[in-house]
Parts: C-alpha cells; structure tokens; sequence
C-alpha cells in the first residue's frame, strides 16, 4: 500500500483528498462521517463577510456592506440561521469528534472589521482558515486597485491570527501569473485553485434569470491543471486544487501538476460521502499499479520546470488545439 500522507499548510494529512466548503460540511454527523470514510481534512461552510457584520452591529446599513435594501432581508434569515455564535459552536463540537485538520472558511470581500473575527476562529479550535475572497465592486475600482484588496486582506489576517491561513481565489484577474506568484509571497500558507461561482442561466419562458449548474462537470478540471501546472513552481506556498476533482484519477492528475492537496465537493454531493473513500483507494490503487511508493513520488511530476518550459506547456496546448480542429 502506498503511503498517502501529505503536509498542507504545516499539517499532516493522512491523504491528499479534502472534502471542501459546502452544505455538507455545516454539521458535526457530516463530519464525522468524512472523516470515517477517509478524508484527509476538512474545510467547513463558509460564514459571509456580511454575517459577521450584521450579528456584530444590528444598526448596520444595507449600504454599509453594499448591498440593495431588499437583500438585508435575507442576510437577517441567514443570519439567524448561521450565526457566528452557531459557526464557532461548529468548530468546537467538530474538534471534540473528529480527529483530522479542521478548516474554517470565510467568505470576504474586504480587509474590514470583519478581519478581528479570524482570532474568534483560531481560539474556538480550527487548526487553519480558509478565505474565499470575492470582490466584485468593479464600477469605481481598476484592476490594481481590486487586486490590492487581495493583497490587504492577506497581510491584516496574518497580523491577527498564528494559525495558518489560506487564500481561495477565482481566475478572474487581468494577470493570473502575477497574482498567484504575488499573492504566494505574501504571508498565505496556501492557495486554493480555483473557486467556482454560481452561474446563471436564463429561462426563456419566464424571462427571468435562473441558476445554471450548481455542480462541477470533470471537465472543469482543465482550468486548476492548466494553471497549477503552468505556476506550480513559481508559487512559494502550497495549492490546494479545486473545481472537477470527480474522482481518483482527477486526483492524481493534479497533485502530478503540482496541487499538494485536492478538494471535492460535487461529487460528495452527486455520490455521497461515502463516495471519499472510493477516490483515496483509486489514487492508491494507481500508485500502486505504476509502482510508485508514496504520493509525494507523483507531486509535481509533470510541471514545467524552467522559464521556457513554461512556454512550452502553454503555447504548444493553444497549437495542439487548433490543429485538432482542423
């Protein structure tokens, strides 16, 4: 039997495989259950920027967290839902049953006051925090500016909390290379590549916007191997792959690009969480079968290593296309 054992942000993990951010993760019998089926560590569901904001000031503003008055009814049902008081009961309760990495998630779109509740986090037991970051105030802000927030948010959490922290990040920026390689140096232990957004779709009878799929394809998992391969070397922290991990296959894809560690969540939801301890015999059974003796043998065996093997990798996929087509 292969040897599975990684170490993700300064923390032993018995496999590479992460359940992510999601409904699933939001209970303590879920997580046991993920963790009884073999997952290596666990990322809780994100508590939002604005529910922090909210519970800590009542007298809040719809327009002090941007948004339109009409959302603050929901933000006050969501709140009372999961609240910050339930969200750090959740991180106790899953350290008194469960023995693997715990990750608390929050969801931020600014370097606010929201930033203090980090240190709540760290002193209610999670072992590492997880920052979904999405901005999208994109009206009175250029691209630098936007991308500065990242930058802020990262160097105030590190302030605030010892625990190590990661950075969830989107493939929307103007220069990804810059921002992943910045972004590394930066403080962050990690970076997760890549979040995957809601996505509308429209119906045509009603002529209203609906969701899209709220599911992963494995498809998607062209964008994390592209990048993660492209900028594994260059990146100075660990990656943590994210969006169309679907199985074992996609796992060791990844981690042979580069990823230290993989997070699934569609399949949890279209499989079950049982269906996590399928993937790590598959990305054992693999090792085995190629004759390789631990997972780190894999890690990053495919990447460019040098300035024009990235070229290489990069240009010759876009050629690789276009005479396919033809």
């Amino acid at each position: 039997m292969a040897d599975l054992k990684t170490i993700y942000m300064g923390m032993e993990l018995k496999n590479p495989v992460i359940a992510g951010s999601s409904g699933i993760t939001n209970n303590v019998e879920n997580l046991k259950k993920i963790e009884k089926h073999g997952a290596g560590a666990v990322v809780l569901k994100s508590i939002f920027e604005e529910q922090i904001l909210y519970e800590s000031d009542q007298e809040v503003e719809a327009s002090d967290l941007g948004l339109h008055p009409e959302a603050m009814g929901y933000l006050s049902t969501m709140t009372k839902e999961h609240s910050v008081y339930n969200y750090l009961s959740l991180i106790e309760e899953a350290k008194k049953v469960v023995s693997i990495p715990v990750i608390a998630s929050v969801n931020c779109l600014t370097d606010g006051e929201w930033t203090t509740f980090a240190k709540r986090i760290q002193d209610a037991g999670a072992d590492a925090l997880e920052l979904n970051v999405l901005i999208t105030d994109y009206k009175d802000n250029d691209s630098k500016s936007i991308e500065n927030k990242y930058f802020k948010i990262a160097e105030k959490v590190k302030k605030i909390v010892s625990i190590p922290f990661a950075l969830k990040l989107s493939i929307l920026f103007s220069n990804i290379p810059q921002m992943l390689t910045g972004l590394s140096r930066s403080g962050v232990s990690g970076l997760v590549l890549f979040n995957r957004y809601w996505s509308p779709d429209v119906d045509l009878d009603e002529m209203a916007i609906t969701s899209g799929s709220i599911y992963s394809s494995p498809e998607e998992i062209v964008t994390p191997i592209r990048w993660i391969g492209l900028m594994s070397e260059l990146i100075e922290c660990d990656i943590s792959a994210s969006t169309g991990a679907h199985d074992g296959n996609s796992v060791i894809k990844l981690i042979a690009v580069g990823a230290t560690t993989v997070q699934v969540c569609s399949a949890l939801y279209l499989n079950g969480i049982e269906y996590i301890e399928k993937i790590v015999k598959q990305v054992n059974d693999w090792l085995d079968s190629h004759g390789y003796k631990s997972v780190d043998d894999i890690r990053d065996i495919l990447g460019p290593k040098t300035h024009e093997e990235r070229k290489v990798f990069g240009r010759v996929q876009f050629m690789k296309y276009y005479t396919l087509k033809k």
